[in-house]
């Protein structure tokens, strides 16, 4: 035989055994080895499979997209695969915890067509303990234009499971209440998507990393087998495009969080750590902090937003509340309604205020008390009127003395074409977020997006609404936000990132028959620590806080802490959340530290229940003072939401509080070091 056949034979057949070796099914584990990810072709077609303790989470589901120039993700080869690890811990500047750790395995594989136009994309699969991320890159020569007609990511889960959501079609702003069906009943849902998959099994998915792409929706797909395939439906331009490209193209991370415990996907650092660090790097000027404003008593048409003779935003009231802030540890005021824009036929600007309102006067006097005024730029969905002031009002803003500014986006699209969620939408978003952290603002973004944990790399960005908040509690003709509402929250919404729900109402009056916030006062303080916004808002007028003895938490309780835990919770039953403050260095003279402070938030639905909390998070050989505020005994959020009693214990790590909680009712405690045996 010749020889050089024979060599053409034997290096055909290597060829063929690398090729099916380079093909074969590549794996991945978290660093503990409970989750397991396998990436493969079937057919030519990229899939991929997630395990939990063994059991199949993720049956095969497949990768790629439908672009203007083809199908990516159908006749592909793996060419090569790069695996990576990292440990590590970075520090927040604000947050629910101080330090949070950044531990995962990864596993990057590249594809490209065998044919035609051979295009190239990687995946990058990053599993934690906690759950895995995984992003695309599309490779492009030079800078290429492209388009993304559909992104085809499916996530098919095993087997149906009980969800809960809100519709994507039918919900504007995200102000939906989460309802609970088996996944297969239900029609294209927002996330983050939460899941009770099996027992001792949740999930939570989302997306993190949003950066000029088109935000997520989630649609189900029943099959044969049982399993259910989410398909991936992105947030489309008016005329259908997904997402315009140019050069290399990087998408948002899919997230997968999973836990033995429904609390467990509260307490996940995930989607924080999925995102780029710090682009500030002096964060000094960002001050988490509680805030009160002229608000709650326009949504209770009391005061108006344009200007007449009961306008809210006056230099004489806003003063008002300048004072009441100073005396009880507020350290900002919000005046929605200071600026033209509010009347019929104004001209919005955010570069001078109404004639009743002295701007400079009022931060100055702000100043002058300890306190900063905080802006208010609502747009109406013009978010070209806003990026052409931005720059100056900022300035402007920062000069006067402001650091915070309430944007919103009232409207139906964005310049009357376009959806809030689209590329178009989240262009715009960035674009306002860099723009305050060059004039050091802060930003509270109403009508956002979903968040994303941009936070991470933008920390001016505080605080977002996307819910279905209090004011629903003032107007809504159906009665306003039920029982259950904000024991659902924090497992579903509150998962994306800080909620400006805006709690703490005090008086439950009435301005629509039977709309009011359906629950006990002593809920509503619960709440100030369960929904997480480090700019926290006490949102009644100030009127009715005077002489309350509730005012006294509220006061106490910080907005930014070195700790989160979840002791207990069930989703849409009830919550508990314990939150250490940050630790500041006092004086050394009481022997104590300040930071050994811990907060706490119990809440519940329509269902009274009794609490049994251990205390097993304090620190062991300390012993602490315990200031709790719970529903009084004749406490009923529909006959008497009013009563509360205060209580006192000392405690310690070995100790039990036993928490009666109303219908609809809650408590909230502080908890203070006495002594320790530090030596």
């Amino acid at each position: 035989m010749n020889r050089n056949f024979l060599r053409l034979v034997v290096c055909f057949s290597l060829m063929t055994v690398f090729t099916a070796l380079g093909n074969a099914a590549k794996h991945v584990t978290s660093p503990d080895g409970r989750i397991s990810l396998t990436v493969g072709l079937k057919s030519g077609k990229p899939y991929y499979t997630v395990n939990y303790n063994q059991t199949p989470i993720i049956a095969p589901s497949h990768l790629g997209f439908q672009l203007d120039k083809g199908t990516l993700g159908e006749n592909m080869r793996i060419t090569d695969e790069h695996t990576d690890s990292k440990d590590e811990t970075w520090q927040q500047p604000w947050g629910e915890d101080e330090t949070i750790r950044n531990h995962y395995n990864e596993l990057t594989v590249d594809l490209q067509e065998k044919t035609g136009a051979k295009m190239r994309m990687s995946v990058i699969f990053r599993v934690f303990n906690d759950g895995i991320g995984f992003r695309y890159v599309i490779h492009t020569n030079n800078n290429e234009k492209y388009c993304i007609l559909e992104e085809l990511t499916e996530m098919t889960l095993a087997h149906d499971a009980k969800a809960w959501s809100i519709p994507t079609n039918r919900t504007e702003y995200f102000e939906g209440i989460y309802t609970s069906d088996l996944l297969s009943k239900k029609d294209t849902v927002c996330t983050p998507l939460t899941i009770e998959y099996d027992k001792d099994i949740y999930l939570a998915l989302h997306e993190a990393a949003l950066e000029d792409y088109a935000s997520i929706n989630l649609t189900p797909r029943n099959n044969s087998d049982g399993s259910v395939r989410l398909l991936t439906a992105l947030t489309p331009w008016q005329n259908g495009v997904k997402v315009y490209c140019e050069g290399t193209k990087k998408t948002p991370w899919r997230t997968i969080i999973i836990g033995t415990r429904a609390g467990d996907l509260i307490t996940s650092r995930l989607m924080l750590n999925l995102n780029e660090p710090s682009k500030i790097e002096n964060t000094s000027w960002i001050e988490p902090g509680r805030y009160i404003g002229i608000w709650w008593s326009i949504h209770k048409k009391q005061n108006t937003w344009e200007m007449g003779p009961t306008h809210g935003a006056t230099t004489q009231n806003v003063k008002r509340y300048i004072d009441f802030a100073a005396r009880h540890g507020f350290s900002g005021v919000l005046a929605e309604g200071w600026n033209p824009g509010w009347g019929k036929g104004e001209q919005i600007s955010y570069l001078k205020a109404y004639p009743d309102f002295d701007i400079e006067e009022v931060c100055r006097y702000a100043l002058s008390k300890g306190v900063r005024f905080i802006g208010h730029t609502e747009t109406w969905g013009n978010t070209r009127l806003l990026e052409e002031q931005m720059d100056e009002a900022f300035a402007w803003y920062n000069r006067l003395g402001i650091r915070a500014v309430k944007t919103g986006y009232v409207g139906h699209y964005f310049d009357g074409k376009e959806l809030a969620k689209s590329q178009y939408g989240i262009r715009h978003y960035r674009k306002v977020i860099e723009c305050a952290a060059k004039h050091q603002i802060m930003i509270d973004n109403h009508e956002p997006a979903m968040p994303t944990g941009i936070q991470r790399t933008l920390p001016n960005l505080m605080t977002q609404e996307g819910v279905r908040g209090q004011e629903y509690n003032a107007w809504d003709v159906r009665g306003g936000n039920p029982p259950a509402h904000t024991v659902t929250l924090p497992f579903t919404r509150c998962l994306a990132g800080p909620t400006d729900f805006t709690p703490a109402i005090f008086n439950f009056s009435e301005v629509v028959k039977g709309t009011h916030p359906h629950s006990t006062l002593a809920k509503q303080l619960g709440e100030f620590v369960v929904i997480y916004s480090p700019l926290q808002m006490a949102a009644d007028a100030i009127e009715n806080y005077e002489g309350q003895p509730g005012l006294t938490f509220i006061e106490s309780c910080p907005t930014t802490w070195s700790q989160t835990l979840v002791p207990n919770g069930e989703i849409g039953k009830y919550v508990t959340v314990a939150r250490k403050e940050r630790l500041r260095v006092g004086d050394g003279t009481s022997g104590m530290r300040d930071g050994d402070r811990w907060f706490v938030g119990s809440i519940t639905n329509e269902e009274a229940r009794q609490i049994d909390l251990s205390l097993d998070f304090l620190d062991k050989g300390m012993t602490y003072h315990a200031v709790i505020y719970e529903d009084g005994p004749d406490a009923d959020y529909e006959k008497n939401p009013y009563p509360m009693t205060i209580r006192q214990e000392e405690v310690t790590s070995e100790s039990i509080l036993h928490l009666s909680l109303a219908r609809s009712g809650g408590a909230a405690i502080r908890i203070e070091g006495l002594k320790s045996i530090y030596k």
